[in-house]
């Protein structure tokens, strides 16, 4: 029993014309500066972090634990990929939302 809105639901249901858009909401402003103040707080726990393992590597090797050299080389690994994933994150949710944005 088709209508004549079918046609329209059905245009509705495959391209929605919604995409993001700043300045839509109040409080936008301050949400962006909690996630950077997020982001600077992460980074600075992997600054502490970092320095933690690289610690931990030198007291192990030097004092021929090999557990906590080996615990201190993940620790910088750790550290280091967390050191990535933080200072990449805008990039990253950019780049798939842009190719998210191709999918039709």
């Amino acid at each position: 029993m088709p209508t004549s809105l079918t046609p329209h639901l059905f245009n509705l249901a495959f391209d929605p014309g919604i995409s993001p858009q700043g300045g839509g909401l109040p409080g936008l402003s301050v949400l962006k500066n909690v996630v950077n103040s997020i982001n600077m707080f992460g980074l600075i726990a992997v600054v502490g972090a970092l320095a933690v393992s690289l610690g931990v590597w030198a007291w192990g090797h030097h004092t021929g634990g090999h557990q906590a050299e080996a615990n201190g080389k993940k620790g910088a690994v750790v550290a280091a990929g967390a050191a990535l994933g933080l200072g990449a994150a805008n990039g990253i949710v950019a780049f798939f939302s842009a190719l998210g944005s191709q999918v039709h």
